[in-house]
Order: C-alpha cells, then structure tokens, then sequence
C-alpha cells in the first residue's frame, strides 16, 4: 500500500512539474513571437500560457503539501488538499474562459466596425501557434493517461486544461491563417467559440471537485458492491448499514452487520474483522473499515439496498440535548 502511495505521489508531481516547465516555455515564446509577429491570436496565447503558469505553481504547492503523512489532526492523510487543488485550477480556467471570451467579442466588433484593422501575422507566429497544437496534443494524452492511473483530480483537471489549450491553439492557428489570407475576423470569431469550450470545462472541474469535498461517495453503488461481497460469508446474516466517507482517493467505510445473537463478543469479533479485511481486500481505495455488529433480528431481514441506505440516513440525526 505505502509503495502504490509514493509511486501514486510521483506520478502526480511528474504531471505538474512536466505541465509547468513547458507552460514556461510556451508562454515566453508565444509572448514575444506574439509582439514581433504581430499576431494578437498568439499573444493572447502566451497570455493564457502565462495564468497556466501561475497555477500551476499553486497547484504544485498544493499537491506536495497533499503528500504529506498522517498525522494527530490528520489521521487520514491530507489528500482532501488535491481536491482544494482542483478548485483552484478549475476557478482560474473559468477566469481565463471570461477573460478569452470578452477579448474576442471585442475584437470581432472593432473589425467588423471598422475601428481596428488587421495586417495579418507573420509566417513565424503560424509556425509557434501549430507547434503549440502538437505539443498540447502529447501532454493530453500523456497527463489524461496519468490522470487516469492516480486518480488525482488535480492531474485529471490539468489534462482537461491541456485539452482546452489544444482547442485555443489550433483556433489562433486557424485564425492566424486565414488572417494572412484577408479574413482576420476568423481569427477572433474562433477565439470566442473556445472560449465557451473552456468555460464548460471549468465548470465541469469546480462541480466534480466540489462534490469530492463535500464528502460526496457513490453511496449506491458501494453499497452494492459491499453487499454483493459479503452474501454468503460465513457468520454474516444480515447487512443492516453501509456509510462512506471520502478522504482525498480513498474512501473510509461504516458496515453495520447482523449475527447470530447467541454468540460470545469474540466470535462477533473475530466475524468483524473477517468482513474488515475481506473489504479492504476486495475494493480497491479503501483505506479503512470500522464493523459494527448486532444480534440479526425480523427488522433487517431481507431488506434492499435502498433500504439499506435509507437506514444509514436514518441513524444520522442532529444531536439534541
């Protein structure tokens, strides 16, 4: 487990740190190629290369203070810290979406209005827009497939973000094109669009990362899972309460059980721990299990999962004196 955490935490950090050190670099070159090519397209591009840098740094910050072990105030680690993570990633994408959007429809009115002209880019900020698209399209892929092998969202958002820079890229290269071709209206036009494309995306990141901190587990189909193992175990008559609480990745599950109400507390005990382990064995990210046990009655017999549930919901109540 502690081997599959730090291989976990390494993977994370090479996402951020990789993302970063090529942000840095596109935002510089896309800056002054941007000026001296007179490309507004490009240098709108270095802009927002610039917030990614800014971001990333907090998002760097925010993933190694995440990795940081257990301690007295922080039993279950501090991994709730990359869902923080992902909210800020999400907040300045969203931020960088309004500012993208509003820049675009400025320009769009000044052409078509006659109040700014356009003398089209040069060849050189074409070639820096299209080499963008293919650097954007490696760290999609790549930093999606590491997404996918952490389960950090921090990683899954900044792949989101890869994505949108993808978009935004191949726009000003099509914008910077067809500007150098009579049609600069093109350029700020498609700015727009992707604009609203990575507006979605942000607010896709806020909402999943905000349902994670709100303690936001899926309840149903855990419970099932759950449920599902436990049939037939030795010892296990009934499942009367299936809770779950979310930690970073990982997931710390309550199971009320019912046995045999004739047996001595250690026999009850030692079937506790056979559905602890069992559990901890069986579903992967699960970090902890805590089993209660009562005398099976007629109450929970045969009870589905919604029932199931309903019970867990039913025992959780404000506290009155």
């Amino acid at each position: 487990m502690e081997n599959m955490t730090h291989n976990r935490d390494k993977k994370s950090l090479q996402a951020v740190n990789l993302g970063l050190g090529i942000n840095i670099g596109l935002a510089a070159l896309k800056t002054i190629i941007g000026v001296t090519g007179h490309s507004p397209a490009l240098l709108a591009e270095g802009i927002n290369s610039t917030s990614d840098v800014a971001y990333y740094i907090v998002a760097s910050i925010f993933v190694r203070m995440a990795n940081k072990p257990a301690d007295d105030e922080h039993p279950y680690g501090h991994q709730q810290l990359e869902s923080i993570a992902a909210v800020v990633v999400g907040s300045f994408i969203v931020t960088t979406a309004v500012a993208v959007w509003w820049d675009a429809v400025e320009k769009v009115w000044g052409l078509l209005d006659g109040q700014t002209t356009s003398l089209g880019a040069s060849q050189l900020a074409l070639w820096v827009a299209l080499l963008t698209v293919g650097i954007k399209i490696f760290l999609t892929f790549y930093v999606r497939k590491l997404g996918k092998e952490t389960k950090n969202p921090v990683v899954e958002a900044m792949a989101y973000d890869h994505r949108n820079d993808l978009f935004s890229a191949a726009a000003a290269s099509l914008g910077i094109f067809l500007g150098q071709r009579g049609l600069p209206w093109i350029d700020p036009l498609a700015g727009a669009i992707v604009a609203l494309l990575i507006l979605r995306t942000g607010i896709y990141i806020l909402r999943e990362s905000s349902v994670e901190l709100m303690d936001a587990v899926p309840s149903k189909e855990l419970a099932q899972q759950i449920c599902e193992i436990l049939d037939g175990l030795p010892g296990v008559e009934q499942v009367q309460e299936v809770q779950a609480h979310r930690f970073g990745p990982h997931s710390v599950v309550n199971v009320t059980i019912g046995v045999d109400g004739n047996l001595a507390v250690k026999q009850g005990d030692e079937i506790a721990n056979r559905v602890e382990d069992l559990l901890c064995r069986s579903i992967p990210n699960i970090r902890r299990v805590h089993v209660h046990y009562h005398p099976a009655d007629k109450e929970h017999q045969g009870m589905t999962l919604d029932q199931i549930l309903a019970e867990a919901r039913r025992h959780t109540v404000d506290y009155e004196p």
